[in-house]
């Protein structure tokens, strides 16, 4: 287990248990789909990638409450 995570440091920071696992797992997806990390690899896996971006300040989770009430756009098929 990565040391950091069995701190509540790094769950102040970003403002509750539930932000720090949305923004874990967003940041995890975006480095699976091939982002660049923003902190040197040294041979960390991903997960130890996305932890020490959050404690460098690197992400952070940014949450827009009107975006809970718009209906995404719907793509049609054409048949």
């Amino acid at each position: 287990m990565i040391e950091a995570l069995k701190s509540d440091e790094i769950v102040e920071k970003v403002g509750g248990r539930f932000k720090l696992c949305a923004l874990i797992q967003r940041r995890l997806v975006q480095l699976m789909e091939g982002s660049r990390p923003l902190v040197e690899r040294e041979g960390r896996t991903d997960l130890e990638i996305v932890i020490e971006e959050i404690l460098q300040d690197k992400i952070s989770l940014d949450f827009d409450p009107g975006h809970l009430n718009s209906r995404p756009e719907t793509e049609t098929a054409i048949l």
